[in-house]
């Protein structure tokens, strides 16, 4: 497990994971949406859809009012995490099965897409390839992998990381506050360039990746499992 996650094995540090994350996530209800969206143009209506990093469940229970035939598997290394999702997706439990652990310890499927927000950024390069490769591994052919996570859009990570740390902070006067988040960030995660991230879900297995969403640091990424 990647050491940047472990401020998210405190149940005190992630209480308020779901009130604050759509404040720090451009359009992240939309980023949801736009994530089912995408999904089923490959899959059935009655699709089994993997979720990697589901701690907080706030993807899953976007996807399961958008598509009442889905069904779900959803995997975090965070009993803390596990825990608020729990919560979140209370109404869906019989279409929710939630796992505590990485991508190995999830059934090998296979699925009919699977989804990866806000979560590879913690990871370095290899561990990286090793969780694309994972979730490859457990995804049928032709099927849908979306993922979304901050990056380093043109290799300066921190002038971007600053402008989400502004917008995370709802303000836009205080930039040094906003420098020092970013420059504290670059530290800890170990982000790619865009040309980077596609490079990556071409060596993992996927092909066509394209761009989809794009905010400050954030980018998000459809690719097909070949």
């Amino acid at each position: 497990m990647a050491a940047n996650l472990s401020p998210f094995m405190n149940p005190a540090a992630v209480a308020t994971y779901t009130h604050d994350t759509p404040r720090k996530v451009p359009g992240l209800a939309d980023l949801h949406r736009m994530t089912a969206i995408l999904l089923a143009e490959r899959a059935p209506a009655a699709a089994h859809i993997l979720v990697v990093g589901a701690g907080g469940g706030l993807e899953l229970k976007a996807m399961a009012e958008a598509v009442p035939g889905w069904c779900f598997t959803g995997v975090d290394p965070s009993s803390a995490m596990l825990d608020i999702a729990r919560e979140t997706v209370a109404s869906y439990t019989d279409r929710t099965t939630l796992l505590l652990g990485t991508v190995d310890q999830v059934p090998r499927g296979p699925f009919d897409g699977a989804v990866c927000l806000l979560t590879l950024h913690f990871l370095d390069r290899s561990e990286r390839l090793h969780t694309l490769r994972e979730i490859r591994g457990r995804m049928k052919p032709g099927r849908a992998l979306v993922i979304a996570h901050h990056t380093s859009p043109d290799g300066n990570s921190e002038a971007w990381l600053a402008r989400s740390a502004t917008f995370a902070d709802q303000t836009v006067s205080n930039t040094q506050k906003s420098a020092n988040s970013a420059k504290a960030m670059a530290e800890r995660l170990p982000l790619l360039t865009p040309a980077e991230e596609e490079a990556l879900l071409l060596e993992a297995g996927f092909i066509e990746p394209k761009l989809f969403y794009a905010a400050f640091s954030f980018r998000g990424w459809v690719a097909i499992a070949s």
